[in-house]
C-alpha cells in the first residue's frame, strides 16, 4: 500500500467526528411531519438554504431546501440492548464518546454514523430536485402521517418520482403514531402503506412507527439509519476533481464593520467528489455573468483561495463529499451577496471544470399526465414542440429555456443565461399549465453548445 493511501485512511478516521459522509433526503406530504421528524433526528432547527431562481419570472420558485447534519451514537456495553444503545446528538457536539443515558448505563458511547438530513419542501416544482440530487443522495426516507388515509396525493407523487429514478435504501416512518388510539387503526393504516408500496422500488422497506413530536421511537429509527443505510465510500472519490455545486452565497460582514475586521465572500454547496483543502487556489464558473449589446453573454470565471471550510458549527482542515459544505473565500463580499453566486460550480485551479454552454442538445422523457392531478384527459402532458417555453433544473437551480428544435426524443434548448453542466447529467424538465410550473418529465443532456 502506497503511503498516500495510508495518509488517506488515517484522515477517514477523523473525517466523522467533524463532517457528515451519508445523505438521506427527506420526502412526503404537506404537513405529514417531514420537518418536526428531521428536528427529532437531529435536536436542532433545520438549516435553511434558498433554492437559487435565476429565471425571474418563476415568482413561485421561492421556497427552500433544509439541510441539517446529526451525529448517531451507540454504547459499547454489550449489555445495554437495542435500540435503546442508540443516541442521535448534535452535529457540533464534540465529545466522540459520551456517556450512555440509557436506564443509567453510563458507558461510553462510539459515534458510528454522521448524517445530513435534506428536507425538501412538497411545492411541485421542487420536486424536480429529487433528480439531481440523485448523484449525492444516499437513502431516501417517507415520511407518512398515521391519522390520514394513505396514500395522499404528494405522497403517491413523491414515490413515482422515487419509482422512476429507482432510489435504494429507502426507510417508511409512519408518523403521529400518538393521534392514532386504537391499535387496529394502527395496523389497518399500516398495511394501507404496504398495500401501497407494493410493486415499487419501496416494497420491503422498513415501515418505522413513530411520533416525532412526543420523539417516540426515535432510537429505532437510528439504528435502521446505522444497520440499513450503507456507507458511501468516500476514499473512491479521494483522487477524482473537487466538484462543488454552489446552493447559497453570501456577506457575512455586518454593518459598519471595520476594514481591518472584513472577511471575504462565502458560499455553501455540495461537494460532489474530490477534496478541497484550506488554503487550495480555486475557480468559480461561469463567475460574473454579463449580457452585451447584442444579447449575447459574457461569463467571467472568478478566482481565489479557501480561507476556512466549514460543516454546519465544525471547522474543517479538508472537506470531502457529503452534507452542506462552507466555504470562506478571498472574494469580494459584494460578488456573493444575496445568493448571486447561487447555481455556479466551484473547483480547485488547474483542474478541468465543466463547460459553460448556452444551449443544449438533449434526449427527453415525457411522463404520460400530470403527478398532481387525476388522472383525466385534461392532465396529458401534450408533446415537446418548437417554440415551448420551459424551465430545467441544473444542479440546484432553475434555468428558463426554449425549444430550438425537436425530433422524436431529442431537442435542443435554448437558455436564458449560461450555465455550467456535464454530459449525461439527469436534469428535470417542467412546463408552465394554469399559472404554475408542472413536472413534465426529464432529460439528459448529451450536448452542450459551449460560450
Amino acid at each position: 500500500m502506497s503511503s498516500e493511501s495510508k495518509d488517506t485512511s488515517i484522515q477517514l478516521n477523523d473525517v466523522i467526528s467533524k463532517q457528515a459522509i451519508t445523505n438521506i433526503s427527506v420526502i412526503g406530504q404537506f404537513s405529514h411531519g417531514k420537518s418536526i421528524t428531521v428536528k427529532a433526528l437531529t435536536d436542532q432547527i433545520n438549516m435553511i438554504c434558498n433554492f437559487g431562481q435565476p429565471f425571474q419570472r418563476i415568482s413561485e420558485f421561492q421556497h427552500k431546501i433544509k439541510f441539517t447534519n446529526a451525529k448517531i451514537y451507540k454504547c459499547e456495553n454489550p449489555l445495554c440492548h437495542r435500540p435503546g444503545c442508540y443516541r442521535q446528538h448534535r452535529s457540533n457536539s464534540t465529545a466522540d464518546n459520551p456517556k450512555c443515558e440509557n436506564n443509567g448505563c453510563g458507558s461510553a458511547m462510539k459515534l458510528i454514523r454522521h448524517v445530513c438530513y435534506i428536507d425538501y419542501p412538497t411545492h411541485n416544482v421542487l420536486m424536480g430536485a429529487l433528480f439531481n440530487c440523485e448523484r449525492f443522495v444516499d437513502a431516501t426516507m417517507l415520511v407518512i402521517a398515521s391519522n390520514e388515509p394513505c396514500p395522499q396525493q404528494q405522497t403517491a407523487d413523491h414515490l413515482a418520482i422515487v419509482e422512476i429514478l429507482k432510489l435504494k435504501n429507502i426507510i417508511i416512518v409512519q408518523n403521529k403514531i400518538d393521534l392514532v388510539r386504537q391499535q387496529s387503526r394502527a395496523n389497518e393504516h399500516h398495511n394501507q402503506i404496504q398495500q401501497f408500496v407494493k410493486g415499487s422500488v419501496a416494497e420491503g422497506a422498513p415501515i418505522i412507527p413513530i411520533s416525532a413530536q412526543l420523539k417516540w421511537n426515535i432510537d429505532v429509527l437510528c439504528e435502521h439509519v446505522v444497520t440499513k443505510i450503507p456507507t458511501s465510500p468516500i476514499s473512491d472519490n479521494y483522487n477524482s476533481a473537487p466538484h462543488l455545486i454552489v446552493v447559497r452565497s453570501f456577506n457575512m460582514n455586518a454593518p459598519y464593520r471595520k476594514a481591518e475586521e472584513m472577511k471575504g465572500g462565502t458560499v455553501r454547496g455540495l461537494l460532489l467528489s474530490g477534496i478541497l483543502r484550506v488554503g487550495d487556489d480555486i475557480e468559480i464558473r461561469p463567475g460574473i455573468i454579463t449580457k452585451n449589446h447584442d444579447g449575447t453573454f459574457s461569463c467571467t470565471p472568478l478566482f481565489s483561495k479557501i480561507v476556512s471550510l466549514f460543516a454546519e458549527d465544525n471547522e474543517l482542515q479538508y472537506a470531502v463529499p457529503g452534507g452542506l459544505i462552507g466555504v470562506l473565500t478571498k472574494l469580494d463580499p459584494s460578488l456573493c451577496k444575496s445568493d448571486r453566486l447561487a447555481g455556479r460550480v466551484l473547483g480547485r485551479v488547474g483542474i478541468e471544470l465543466p463547460d459553460i454552454s448556452i444551449s443544449l442538445e438533449i434526449s427527453f422523457f415525457l411522463l404520460r399526465h400530470l403527478l398532481d392531478r387525476p388522472r383525466t384527459s385534461e392532465s396529458k402532458i401534450r408533446k415537446l414542440s418548437k417554440g415551448d417555453t420551459l424551465m430545467i433544473i441544473v444542479g440546484l437551480t432553475a434555468i428558463g429555456c426554449r425549444v430550438t428544435a425537436v425530433k422524436k426524443d431529442l431537442a435542443k434548448l435554448a437558455l436564458l443565461k449560461p450555465i455550467c453542466t456535464n454530459k449525461s447529467e439527469k436534469v428535470a424538465m417542467f412546463r408552465r399549465i394554469q399559472k404554475r410550473w408542472h413536472l413534465i418529465g426529464w432529460c439528459i443532456i448529451q450536448k452542450g453548445e459551449q460560450l
